[in-house]
């Protein structure tokens, strides 16, 4: 039986989203039905909005999701009505990588994320018009007071923390956390650079500083970004247009360069004036939405010469059921205070908060719907 709910849905490229009533489907085989508490706004809902990766429209987007289970489909086992959740990426469970614990890399990723229906075509939304509406973006389309997902991207976390702060885990700070937690596994002591102080930036500078590196360096072009993330970990800060990545490396006093470089610009000649600033054995990371054409380029001798990599990472590498409670714990701990990056909006302010975010007046915009 449907539901009726409240959803922000974006009907033409660019487009502002439009809060509608819609209706909702019953939960399928394997799916869950969330009433979605708050959703985090990511740069990745943006980049769909303007058909940089051409999602079906109209779609209800949104996926930093975090709620409360209200009802679960045949087949599920791990979840119940009354848990506490948050939405992540979805993923096959059947592919290799899913076998592997790889979610990130599943074989299916692009389809259960990005074409925004089911795997079958269907769509869990319809309009007052009995017209469909795309769902289940990044398995979940949570700009939305319901969401349908996959008991696999719904990952319960503990009642006790405010479930409202934690939709962000899902993706932004899954993503920068995770790569240096999860994927590059940095050792205490080394060296890492971050490119670009949003919302990913800043979480892998709280992890680095987790992992114990003893040089953290955040760039951007926002100084008062810098500044936060320096209070947040960073023990050093540069306008990154102030000097090339080998000047800001020897700034930190580090003569052969960083052992890490994490990109989020997703700028291709930032990565490219990365490569020779890597120290032996040295990995630069891009974490970023770069735009789908030849860009980067480097010279593969300094590449191959010392070991260098060049690596793609997604989702931080990481195994959300697992991951996103341990940030959770790290959080409670006041080791990962992502709280500081945060400014809640009222679902009704989707747009103002969504300009919030593209201006960099708020590092991670929340739009909380129900308490």
């Amino acid at each position: 039986m449907a539901t009726r709910i409240k959803a922000a849905v974006t009907r033409a490229t660019g487009a502002a989203p439009v809060i509608e009533t819609l209706s909702i489907d019953d939960p399928r085989e394997g799916e869950v039905l969330v009433e979605i508490v708050a959703v985090g706004i990511c740069h990745t809902d943006m980049v769909m909005r303007d058909q940089l990766v051409p999602v079906p429209q109209p779609v209800v987007l949104g996926h930093e999701g975090s709620g409360i289970v209200r009802k679960v489909g045949p087949g599920v086992t791990t979840l119940q009505p009354g848990d506490h959740v948050v939405l992540t990426v979805d993923s096959c469970g059947r592919c290799t990588q899913c076998g592997l614990d790889d979610p990130a890399y599943c074989h299916q990723i692009v389809p259960l994320n990005f074409l925004a229906s089911r795997a079958d075509g269907s769509t869990a939304l319809t309009d007052a018009d009995g017209k469909p509406v795309h769902s289940h973006v990044f398995g979940q389309s949570s700009f939305a007071s319901h969401a349908i997902a996959h008991e696999r991207n719904t990952v319960k976390i503990r009642k006790d923390v405010p479930l409202e702060l934690m939709g962000p885990l899902g993706c932004g700070m899954q993503t920068g956390a995770g790569t240096v937690l999860e994927e590059l596994k940095v050792r205490g002591g080394s060296s890492v650079a971050v490119s670009g102080t949003g919302a990913v930036g800043i979480a892998a500078i709280m992890a680095a500083k987790i992992a114990g590196a003893a040089t953290i360096v955040a760039l951007d072009i926002n100084q008062e970004r810098i500044a936060l993330a320096r209070e947040l970990g960073a023990t050093h800060g540069f306008i990154a247009t102030s000097g090339s990545m080998a000047d800001h490396a020897r700034a930190a006093g580090l003569e052969r360069g960083f052992d890490y470089i994490i990109d989020t610009t997703g700028i291709p000649a930032v990565v490219s004036d990365a490569v020779p600033a890597l120290a032996p054995r040295g990995q630069v990371c891009l974490v970023g939405a770069y735009p789908p054409e030849p860009g980067v380029t480097f010279d593969a001798t300094v590449v191959m010469s010392e070991g260098r990599v060049i690596r793609g990472i997604i989702e931080g590498s990481a195994r959300p059921q697992t991951f996103i409670p341990a940030l959770v714990e790290y959080w409670r701990n006041g080791q990962f205070p992502f709280d500081r990056l945060v400014r809640f909006f009222d679902f009704d302010d989707i747009v103002t908060a969504i300009e919030a975010g593209e201006t960099g007046k708020v590092v991670k915009p929340i739009l909380k719907l129900s308490a």
